[in-house]
């Protein structure tokens, strides 16, 4: 399959496992250069060293996307390194339980942030290169955001945002 994707720069949020190892693959495949950002430092390496050791241009940030400086970081370390971003994809997130039931205020809100704020903080960021480019932003979502699914109101939520589409 040809999408077109040689050489161009994507981030990948949560690249290193699940879905988005999936899409960082793929990308790879295509000729694309994948750049992992994830929480998880040696999930990203294992991921990043693997495929490089078969050829593939890739680079991995470290970023806790839930916090608003540490997005802004990935997206300045990706510019710095290739001096482009042609692709966001915005997979991150975990199915958490907070449910109406037995979650929190605190609780919905710290999901909100880990599951959606950082989708509206790495488009944000990345905004202005995909201008430059006339790249693309993939949100990544779940059924939730259709059929819900106990306890997990802020997932659900979350899921619900992704799917929002915005005029500008």
């Amino acid at each position: 399959m040809d999408l077109q994707l040689k050489d161009k720069v994507i981030i990948v949020t949560g690249g290193a496992k699940g879905i988005g190892e999936g899409i960082v693959r793929v990308l790879v495949g295509e000729g694309a250069i994948p750049v992992i950002v994830g929480r998880n430092e040696l999930d990203n390496l294992k991921l990043m060293n693997e495929l490089k050791s078969n050829g593939a241009e890739i680079f991995q940030v470290t970023a806790e996307l839930n916090r608003p400086d540490e997005s802004e970081k990935s997206v300045k370390a990706v510019i710095e390194k290739y001096g482009r971003i042609e692709g966001l994809v915005n997979n991150a997130g975990q199915n958490d339980g907070i449910g109406l039931e037995k979650g929190s205020y605190e609780q919905f809100m710290e999901s909100l942030h880990r599951n959606l704020v950082h989708y509206y903080l790495m488009a944000h960021f990345a905004l202005p290169e995909l201008k430059k480019s006339k790249g693309s932003i993939v949100n990544i979502t779940s059924k939730t955001a259709e059929t819900g699914q106990g306890n997990t109101s802020a997932y659900a939520a979350s899921n619900g945002g992704h799917r929002a589409r915005s005029p500008d």
